[in-house]
């Protein structure tokens, strides 16, 4: 594909992304017409070009820039996988990376698509796989989970550097077999999606699974 990305430099050089305290999500200042953002998390924001639509261009806030380098070569150590998308390039605040159309697992909560049990195996088989290249695969969660034509794509390998688990992985994971039946094929509430979701984010360090379903469950009945 070459340099064809470069096109969309001008419009990305009109957008800036602001980090926030409290591992909330990022914020966007600027305007640039050709960009759509297809993305946001607590340390960039993603765009795409319209000239250029095969490519997301992931930008991080200024104060987080120094995870541009290490997020580029986490994807030259993974090298060509079908589980995560291709990085082609990198400038100082953001990383040039394939565009992966799909529907993010948040998103299937939220619209009731069904998630089949083949994609708990497909990210369990990438996570095997990112072990085997000598990384730790780390904050697998939700968002980051594309269901991409029947198949699981894995977003953000920012933190495949960090040690330790932060357990992500392992409670979607349980949270699928124990309690995914209860609701599978019906819209969950964004209230409750994103009140989870932030209480998950300002979690103490170690808690339990137990504790996550408590939390669930007094959220939801709640209302």
């Amino acid at each position: 594909m070459g340099n064809d990305w470069a096109i969309a430099r001008d419009s990305l050089s009109k957008i800036t992304v602001v980090s926030n305290p409290n591992n909330e999500l990022v914020t966007i200042h600027g305007i640039a017409n050709d960009l759509k953002c297809i993305g946001i998390g607590t340390d960039a924001a993603v765009f795409q070009s319209v000239h250029v639509p095969q490519y997301a261009f992931k930008v991080y806030a200024k104060d987080k820039k120094s995870k541009v380098k290490i997020e580029q070569n986490v994807y030259y150590i993974l090298g060509d996988s079908p589980y995560f998308s291709t990085c082609y390039a990198a400038d100082e605040e953001y990383l040039v990376l394939s565009y992966e159309a799909g529907t993010s697992l948040f998103d299937c909560i939220l619209q009731g698509i069904h998630i089949p049990k083949q994609i708990i195996q497909d990210v369990d088989d990438a996570r095997e796989y990112v072990r085997k290249r000598g990384l730790n695969p780390r904050d697998i969660h939700l968002k980051n989970i594309l269901f991409q034509n029947g198949k699981a794509k894995v977003l953000d390998v920012s933190e495949y550097t960090v040690p330790g688990n932060d357990f992500r992985w392992e409670h979607l994971k349980k949270g699928y077999e124990q309690y995914y039946h209860l609701i599978d094929g019906r819209p969950v509430p964004f209230w409750l999606a994103e009140a989870i979701r932030k209480w998950y984010n300002q979690r103490k360090e170690h808690f339990s699974f137990e504790e996550l379903s408590k939390t669930m469950f007094h959220l939801l009945y709640k209302k």
